[in-house]
């Protein structure tokens, strides 16, 4: 597991999903933002996250992104792609395909439409892991999954070998602390937007993984590395306006904000796909004057 953990780090956007009305997913587009984000400085990409919309893409159309960033990247960053399915197969599926198409690692994200008993949720992650010998990152996100990985799973999960990471989208630092104190030694913590990122870093965070990343990378790059140096001060002083996002990005709907950010910044990206709502005229206000904030418009 050594080896998982040396190579996760730092800022990973998650990207959005750039699709046009006639459902095609734009090349170009996605292809020059991934270019952008790694030469602001950013850790890793992932496709295939929340911001990227994985619940309203069609399978093709989730192919056809990972393929995109994968070739975008060109080995300069990790991709981890999100895998995210109701039922087993169609996650082991997913996870043999993006290994196939060249990913670093997977972000693993159950879809459960039914409740499921703490076995369920086991069952489901460790054959994920088992079905790719890549990095497995384990997504909780309990405020939309009807499926939580409680501790006692994740204990028993960090056994696994490839297992070696947690993007926790909770926003309770409490239970982030209680994990780290926990299995901290075999399982890594990512932050998600929920979380504050500074804060996450302190108690032994290793980086975060979230959407506010795409508009704000080089901002991000540098708290990150004023974290890394244990500057908290200077941290905290950084971080403050950069919540400013975070807020807004937790008050709108998640891709709409993002892609709306997006487009002020230049990147034709489009808007969140239906029936989701392209984001409001009070919505735009709020990231644009966030955006200036840290300069980033």
């Amino acid at each position: 597991m050594n080896r998982q953990r040396a190579e996760f780090h730092g800022v990973f956007p998650y990207l959005v999903s750039p699709v046009r009305p006639d459902g095609r997913v734009d090349r170009d587009v996605l292809a020059r933002l991934c270019e952008d984000l790694i030469a602001a400085g950013v850790h890793g990409l992932t496709p295939l996250g929340s911001t990227g919309e994985f619940a309203y893409l069609s399978a093709e159309q989730r192919r056809e992104i990972v393929e995109v960033v994968v070739q975008a990247a060109r080995g300069r960053v990790p991709v981890v792609a999100g895998v995210a399915a109701t039922t087993t197969a169609d996650a082991v599926a997913q996870t043999e395909l993006y290994q196939r198409l060249g990913c670093d690692g997977i972000l693993a994200i159950l879809e459960a439409y039914f409740p499921l008993a703490d076995e369920g949720v086991y069952d489901y992650f460790a054959a994920v892991a088992q079905a790719t010998d890549l990095p497995v990152v384990l997504y909780t996100n309990p405020n939309f999954q009807r499926a939580d990985l409680s501790l006692p799973v994740l204990k028993k999960l960090a056994r696994i070998d490839n297992i070696g990471y947690l993007k926790d989208a909770s926003n309770n630092t409490g239970r982030l602390l209680t994990i780290i104190n926990e299995i901290g030694d075999d399982m890594r913590v990512f932050a998600a937007s929920a979380h504050i990122p500074a804060c996450v870093m302190m108690i032994g965070g290793v980086g975060w993984m979230a959407g506010p990343a795409c508009v704000a990378p080089a901002q991000s790059v540098r708290l990150y590395e004023t974290c890394r140096a244990g500057q908290w001060e200077q941290a905290m002083a950084q971080q403050g306006p950069l919540w400013r996002l975070n807020q807004a990005f937790a008050k709108h709907n998640l891709a709409a904000c993002i892609k709306g950010g997006l487009a002020m910044q230049g990147y034709p990206v489009g808007n969140p796909l239906p029936p989701q709502a392209a984001l409001s005229e009070a919505g735009q206000q709020e990231v644009r004057a966030a955006l200036t904030l840290i300069g980033a418009l």
